[in-house]
C-alpha cells in the first residue's frame, strides 16, 4: 500500500473537500481522487461518502483514520533512523506560551537553514499537557516548565534559561515592598495548577502572604495587561520578551536570591529525532537575553 494514499485519505478528511485536499498536497482533484479509488480497492471498502462538494468518510473510514496517522508517522520516522545524519521527516515539537514568543522565532531561521528537510511541527500547550505527550511519543520533544519532579530514565531534560520572579504592579504604584503589596492589593494569581504558578504559590506561603484574590488565571500576558489596567497586581516569573504592547506596569523584584521559574527542553531518548533536538539546544540557548 502506497502511504501516499493514506495521506491523501487524511487530506480530504481533515479538510472536508477533494478540491481543498488538492490544493494542499498540490496535486489534482482527478488526481486525489484516483489515489482514494485505489485505496479503496486495496481495502475492499468505501471509505469516503461524497455530499455535493463536501465528503465525510464512512464508517470503515473512520475506523482507520488514527490508524492511519500512526502508519504514516511510522515511515517517516524509518526514514529519519535510515539518513542517520541527514536529518528528514516530520519533527514534533510542543511549546508553551511563552517559549512560542519568547524562543521559537528567533531560533527557526537558522533551524530550517540548517535542517532543510525537516517538517516542523509547533503544538502550543500548558507544560503539563506538553510534558505527558513527550512521554507518551506524542510529540519528539516540548520547550516546558521543569517539573517538580524527576524527570524518567526514558526522557532527557536540558534547562534553557530561568526566569525571576517578580511582582506586576501598575505604572501608578509608588511602593516598591513587594511583601507589602501582595498583602495590601487585589491579587491576580498565576494559575497554581501549573508548575510555573506552584513557585508563585511556594513563596506566598512561605511568606505567611494569603492575599485578597481577584482571579487565578493560566496565561501570563492577560495577567500583565489586568495589571496595567489597575485590575490588580500579581507575582509572576518575568518572562522574556515580546510582551503585550502598550503595558503601563512596573516590574518589582520579590527577593534577593529570587525564586525561579526554568524553562527547558524535554525529549523521549527513543524518539527517531532525540539526536535532532539534542542538536537544537545551541538554536535555543542563543535567545536567552
Amino acid at each position: 500500500m502506497d502511504t501516499r494514499f493514506l495521506e491523501s485519505f487524511l487530506a480530504i478528511v481533515e479538510r472536508g473537500s477533494i478540491a481543498d485536499a488538492a490544493r494542499h498536497l498540490g496535486l489534482t482533484p482527478a488526481a486525489v481522487a484516483q489515489r482514494i479509488k485505489a485505496l479503496e480497492d486495496e481495502i475492499r471498502q468505501p471509505l469516503l461518502v461524497r455530499a455535493g462538494r463536501s465528503v465525510t468518510p464512512t464508517a470503515a473510514g473512520l475506523g482507520i483514520i488514527e490508524k492511519s496517522r500512526l502508519l504514516i508517522r511510522g515511515v517517516e520516522d524509518l526514514k529519519a533512523i535510515a539518513t542517520h545524519n541527514e536529518f528528514a521527516g516530520e519533527l514534533k515539537i510542543g511549546a508553551i506560551s511563552t517559549a512560542m514568543t519568547g524562543i521559537l522565532p528567533f531560533m527557526l531561521r537558522q533551524f530550517f537553514v540548517d535542517y532543510p528537510k525537516i517538517d516542523l511541527h509547533v503544538t502550543p500547550g500548558q507544560s503539563i499537557k506538553l510534558y505527558h505527550d513527550v512521554v507518551e511519543g506524542q510529540l519528539d520533544g516540548a520547550l516546558i516548565v521543569e517539573p517538580p519532579f524527576s524527570i524518567p530514565k526514558t526522557c532527557g531534560w536540558k534547562r534553557l534559561l530561568s526566569e525571576p520572579l517578580i511582582v506586576l504592579v501598575p505604572e501608578s504604584c509608588t511602593e516598591t515592598n513587594p511583601l507589602k503589596i501582595l498583602k495590601e492589593n487585589m491579587f491576580l494569581r498565576y494559575d497554581r495548577t501549573q508548575w510555573g504558578g506552584r513557585v508563585a504559590d511556594a513563596f506566598l506561603r512561605e511568606n505567611r502572604i494569603f492575599p485578597t484574590q481577584q482571579l487565578e488565571l493560566d496565561s501570563l500576558e492577560a495577567i500583565a495587561l489586568m495589571v496595567s489596567e489597575k485590575v490588580g497586581v500579581s507575582l509572576v516569573p518575568d518572562w522574556l520578551p515580546p510582551w503585550p504592547e502598550g503595558l503601563k506596569i512596573r516590574k518589582v523584584p520579590v527577593s534577593t536570591p529570587p525564586l525561579l521559574r526554568h524553562i527547558g527542553l524535554l525529549w523521549q531518548h527513543a524518539s527517531p529525532h532525540a539526536t535532532l533536538i539534542r542538536q537544537m539546544e545551541p538554536l535555543l540557548q542563543s535567545r536567552k537575553t
